[in-house]
């Protein structure tokens, strides 16, 4: 029977996948959980359809990034964290907040896996931060206060 996933299934399919698998594997696992649909022209013409509206939509979220990062260069970003007198934080800045930050302060929403960080920032000063959107890549500033 020819299914269509609507999910990954590890070692079988990955989601849009259309493939022939066991009628009872389909009746019986993939289908009552929602893992597959079958395979009829009219799905397969919708999944096509899809795929269409999925290329162009990445395409567009590519394009917003690469936007994003060229307001980010030179763009001065400040976060306020509580700290002892050393001027140590008590908890450290990860990607997540500084992709939140970014997009409150500057609404850029550029995701934390562009953002390369290698450990968390645990100390008050000015750091240059550094993000990869595929080829291209810019940086801002990143300010820790006390608060």
């Amino acid at each position: 029977m020819k299914v269509i996933f609507l999910q990954d299934v590890p070692r079988v399919g990955r989601k849009h996948d259309i493939k022939e698998v066991n009628d009872g594997y389909a009746m019986n696992f993939l289908l009552p959980r929602k893992l597959a649909t079958m395979a009829t022209p009219k799905a397969v013409a919708e999944l096509e359809l899809r795929k269409k509206e999925i290329v162009v939509e990445r395409e567009v979220q590519e394009n917003l990034l690469l936007k994003y990062l060229e307001e980010l260069k030179g763009k001065v970003i400040t976060i306020k964290s509580k700290a002892d007198e050393k001027g140590h934080l008590f908890s450290g800045i990860h990607k997540k907040e500084i992709a939140e930050v970014m997009k409150t302060e500057h609404r850029a929403d550029i995701g934390e896996e562009f953002i390369i960080l290698e450990k968390p920032i645990k100390e008050i000063g000015e750091f240059e931060i550094p993000i990869q959107v595929k080829n291209k890549k810019s940086s801002f500033k990143l300010v820790v206060e006390r608060i």
